[in-house]
């Protein structure tokens, strides 16, 4: 109690995890009394506590070398984005960077066989030979449908507290709705309003919504941000969600197999607000996502949404100087299997 009172302002015992390891050195004397302790957060990150005379806590961050990668790959018939990556060997964080990426500009669960992608991202290493986790993707070409759609990892001012990410034109590819509320999954039924259901003798129903499949018990996202108007049961609905974003826009969740939020609660684009299910009038486990623009429900996956705060001005200028040998690098790669290799120490 005494050490944790000492150095509460340098480090909060409280934040110690099971599953981490630590050294403790001790004197070389014959009591071998424990001089430091020695927290291992990471394989970078580490707290000394010094606690032989005087009790004092550190930090102590081990060098790190980045070593820059390119890579490429195509989704094949029968395959996957996750599947490619893994088969070029790259870390699985590449798929969940490039659909947080792309979450507002490409429907990941429309994905076909000829989509390509390409990547130039950061490594991390200690010593050079240990592995210490994926840094940043700089930049990203993804084909889609035939349609080129690039993204370069920028910072915009210093006022800002985390890096964006805009295409060739400036263009900032962040949205104020996602494309779906599910990270990985399949579109099982398209917004129809002329659509034919044989459970009700084939007759002419109109869905308004999008359905996603999953398995039960997939979390569910909030596909902007705004304020719930509605946590409930009720009929062929089920448990469902109902997010009211601004005066323009409003979106629905359906089927859930429970709900993670209250009627008042507020909630950002990507938060969890509920899990997968198939309660209410369902065949099988999805989320049915309902979209509403000035009280009329719409297709989400046609409409125009509206995009993120541009680029100032005074920015676009050092904005293309500085994205131009990542697209040269970019443009160079190839859709074979090799990978290069670019180091630099930070």
């Amino acid at each position: 109690n005494k050490i944790a009172e000492k150095i509460r302002n340098t480090f909060d015992v409280r934040k110690l995890r099971a599953g981490k390891s630590y050294t403790i050195l001790k004197a070389k004397d014959s009591l071998q009394t424990a001089s430091v302790f020695i927290y291992h957060q990471d394989k970078v990150n580490h707290k000394i506590i010094h606690f032989k005379d005087t009790i004092i806590a550190s930090d102590f961050r081990k060098k790190i070398k980045i070593v820059e990668k390119v890579a490429s790959g195509e989704i094949k018939k029968n395959s996957s984005l996750s599947k490619v990556i893994q088969e070029q060997g790259l870390n699985y964080v590449v798929t969940n960077e490039l659909s947080d990426i792309y979450a507002w500009t490409i429907n990941f669960f429309a994905i076909k066989p000829g989509d390509k992608f390409k990547i130039v991202y950061e490594e991390k290493f200690i010593n050079d030979t240990i592995y210490a986790g994926m840094g940043d993707i700089k930049a990203a070409y993804f084909e889609h449908g035939g349609k080129p759609f690039y993204a370069f990892n920028f910072m915009p001012d210093s006022t800002k507290k985390y890096e964006e990410y805009y295409d060739e034109k400036a263009t900032n590819l962040r949205r104020a709705f996602l494309k779906a509320p599910l990270k990985f999954s399949r579109i099982s039924s398209k917004y129809n309003l002329r659509r034919r259901i044989a459970h009700y003798g084939n007759k002419i129903r109109p869905h308004l919504g999008t359905d996603f499949a999953a398995p039960i018990g997939t979390p569910i996202m909030s596909t902007a941000n705004g304020t719930i108007i509605a946590s409930e049961r009720r009929g062929g609905n089920g448990n469902y969600v109902k997010v009211k974003h601004n005066a323009t826009y409003t979106t629905q969740y359906l089927h859930m197999k429970s709900r993670a939020v209250k009627v008042g609660d507020v909630v950002k684009q990507g938060e969890l607000i509920g899990y997968v299910g198939m309660t209410g009038s369902t065949s099988g486990p999805h989320v049915c996502y309902r979209f509403w623009k000035h009280g009329r429900q719409v297709d989400p996956l046609r409409e125009k949404l509206p995009a993120a705060e541009p680029l100032k001005d005074s920015l676009r200028q050092p904005y293309f100087e500085y994205i131009r040998p990542f697209k040269e690098k970019l443009d160079s790669i190839t859709f074979e299997k090799d990978v290069l290799e670019y180091a630099t120490l930070k």
